[in-house]
């Protein structure tokens, strides 16, 4: 009998399941703490975050989950949005780190592709790089390498490009050279920016900085948005972002203290391209509310607005798609 073919996910989840083997607990708390501060708090930093192995396999432990849970779904989102027959011929990963974004593509891309991650931390890509030897695919078809944006030496071109939980590190001026960057970088007419924050008001708005920066250089935006006008959303009295399941390892639970199974991410996104894009009439921008009968959908539309509709029964095919749809999807789905 075949064994079963291991997915991305699984992959990734026993690659990290030994990082912390050997590290004193008390070592890996301190670390994980410190990069909790890090990660919730406002202050951009001058310096990397991640100094150390004990700090990047406290990172990796912590966040790499959640990261890559947040990143396939931005990338699901794109490829729905794509035409039928488009994938990358090569990706960017602009301050990878120790690779969530490379481990998301591979699982939602069919194929490698020639791979650069960029970072400035050295011990993130060693780690990185000893992660990705666990896929033959990743291992042959990723080059990590160290350095910064703005210090003059060239991005390599990339049809993809991934900026994912980066700006927040940054200040306002290096968000926009550093998007400007990736806009650079994906100059193919068949070319994609995808930018990944957290999904709390502040990063809402760093993503907002970013897709105005993309329109203003020519992109169009496939995902989230149905459309590429100014987002609807009035500042400082909501913010649009969504959820990733993300399925908690027995070394997930014991580094973040938690006893559940899963955990949800929440998380900002855009996804620009420099070609036609197939969006959704709308996008599902709340968790739908089902109610006895109806469904109700707070939707992003086409012609900038939201609107909340009401599902019932009576609309046959479509409230049962209602019932199955989630946060994010977009609607009504093809298949309604």
């Amino acid at each position: 009998m075949n064994a079963p073919i291991q997915s991305s996910a699984d992959t990734l989840r026993s690659a990290l399941a030994g990082l912390l083997d050997g590290l004193p607990p008390s070592q890996a708390a301190r670390a994980v703490d410190r990069l909790i501060a890090s990660y919730r708090g406002t202050t951009p930093t001058d310096a990397p975050i991640l100094r150390d192995r004990a700090d990047v396999a406290a990172y990796a432990a912590y966040r790499m989950p959640a990261t890559f849970e947040a990143v396939r779904s931005a990338l699901g989102a794109l490829l729905d949005a794509a035409p039928a027959d488009w994938l990358p011929g090569s990706h960017l990963d602009i301050g990878g780190g120790t690779g969530a974004a490379v481990w998301a593509a591979r699982d939602v891309l069919p194929g490698t592709r020639p791979t650069t991650v960029l970072d400035w931390s050295e011990p993130a890509l060693a780690l990185g790089r000893e992660l990705a030897s666990r896929d033959a695919g990743l291992e042959s078809s990723v080059t990590w390498k160290r350095g910064r944006i703005g210090t003059g030496d060239p991005l390599p071109g990339a049809d993809l490009v991934t900026v994912s939980y980066v700006l927040k590190e940054l200040t306002e001026a290096d968000r926009a050279v550093v998007v400007d960057a990736a806009a650079g970088a994906s100059d193919a007419s068949g070319g994609a920016v995808v930018v990944i924050e957290p999904g709390t008001p502040d990063g809402y708005l760093r993503v907002i900085e970013a897709r105005d920066r993309l329109i203003a250089a020519g992109f169009q935006v496939a995902a989230p948005c149905p459309h590429s006008a100014a987002c609807p959303i009035v500042a400082g009295t909501d913010w649009c972002h969504f959820s990733a399941r993300v399925a908690r390892s027995s070394l997930h639970r014991r580094v973040k203290g938690g006893s559940l199974a899963y955990e949800d991410e929440k998380f900002a996104y855009v996804a620009a391209v420099r070609f036609d894009p197939e969006r959704g009439a709308s996008r599902i921008v709340r968790k739908p509310q089902i109610r006895k009968g109806q469904v109700l959908l707070d939707l992003c539309e086409p012609v900038p607005g939201l609107n909340r509709v009401t599902v019932t029964k009576k609309h046959g095919s479509l409230y049962r798609a209602a019932r199955d749809a989630e946060w994010g999807d977009p609607w009504p789905p093809a298949s309604a």
